[in-house]
């Protein structure tokens, strides 16, 4: 009778599914992480292959010796401007499935990892065989991508934080181990029992009543923390509830600043250009300098001789003339 009530009022109270709250989001990310990024791969390489193989159906009646390889290659997909905005999207969107709810599906690192794999193969495939090549564009990184995905890593760890935080018995185990425990010898012994509050069936108003009959027992436990029927602050919170509320805020804010302290260490301590790069790079441009110095000096010169040569010239042509006159003086 006892664990047919507990039973009522789990299925009742507690809306989570058996498994825990986060067996329908895991549900949900192996689908996309293996499902939905397998199907994605698929069309990626089937669509295009599709629409070429119906172009060159279509170019059949041409003699082959009148349709040159120039022309079949023009005839191919079009890579289009906004092919690399998908490419990005797409990638984009898987970090954030993992970042986000890894702690609910510590499995998806590893599935996108494949996927990933699989995806140059295609991408190359697609890229060199069913698409024109795409028109070259200097960039200096990502763009906005590289913020989108900073905004995703910070975010993540407070996700996480609160996925442990609220959907794991880590923290109320721990407070009840340090301030609710009755017997010191065995300090969670009577945690199980701590954790579920008792109703009394009665108190069911006619509206919510279940629909299976309550005439068997008169109390049933449910998981929560909250005064019992024969208490002044009938079922309210109790003060372990608040209590373990406080401990897994504070759990949430000491997680994020651990994380983001080790996190902005690591990027103190791997810069993203190494000093090997940054020491080529200046030497690179200490050699431009130098190279354009040399030149404009070589100008310089070549200005400076050239006005010498000219004024040497005009002496010349001075001197000659001041010897002609003379030579019709005398």
């Amino acid at each position: 009778m006892f664990f047919r009530a507990i039973a009522f009022c789990f299925c009742f109270f507690h809306q989570c599914d058996p498994a825990g709250c986060l067996i329908e989001l895991t549900t949900q990310l192996t689908i996309i992480m293996a499902g939905k990024q397998i199907w994605g791969n698929v069309q990626e390489a089937v669509v295009p292959w599709i629409w070429n193989w119906w172009g060159r159906r279509r170019a059949r009646s041409n003699p082959e010796n009148l349709y040159s390889r120039w022309e079949q290659d023009h005839d191919l997909q079009t890579f289009g401007p906004m092919g690399l905005f998908y490419e990005y999207l797409e990638m984009v969107i898987q970090f954030g499935f993992i970042t986000l709810f890894v702690a609910s599906f510590p499995l998806a690192p590893l599935l996108a990892l494949m996927n990933n794999i699989l995806e140059i193969r295609v991408d190359s495939w697609k890229l060199t065989t069913q698409f024109r090549r795409p028109v070259a564009a200097k960039a200096h990184s990502i763009g906005i991508w590289q913020e989108i995905l900073n905004g995703m890593a910070v975010l993540s760890v407070v996700t996480n934080a609160f996925i442990v935080a609220f959907t794991s018995d880590m923290i109320p185990r721990l407070v009840y181990y340090y301030a609710y425990y009755t017997d010191p010898n065995s300090p969670m012994s009577g945690y199980i029992n701590s954790s579920l509050s008792i109703f009394q069936t009665s108190d069911f108003h006619e509206a919510n009543k279940p629909e299976h009959s309550t005439e068997d027992f008169d109390t049933c436990r449910y998981r929560d923390y909250r005064y019992p029927p024969d208490h002044e602050r009938k079922y309210t919170h109790t003060m372990q509830f608040w209590h373990i509320l406080a401990a897994k805020m504070a759990f949430i804010i000491i997680m994020e600043h651990v994380v983001f302290v080790v996190k902005f260490f690591i990027a103190w301590m791997i810069p993203d250009v190494p000093s090997e790069v940054k020491a080529k790079i200046k030497r690179e441009k200490y050699l431009t300098q130098k190279i354009l110095h040399e030149y404009e000096l070589n100008k310089l010169r070549q200005k400076l001789c050239e006005r010498r040569t000219y004024a040497n010239m005009e002496k010349e042509v001075i001197a000659s003339e001041g010897r002609v006159e003379l030579a019709e003086v005398m």
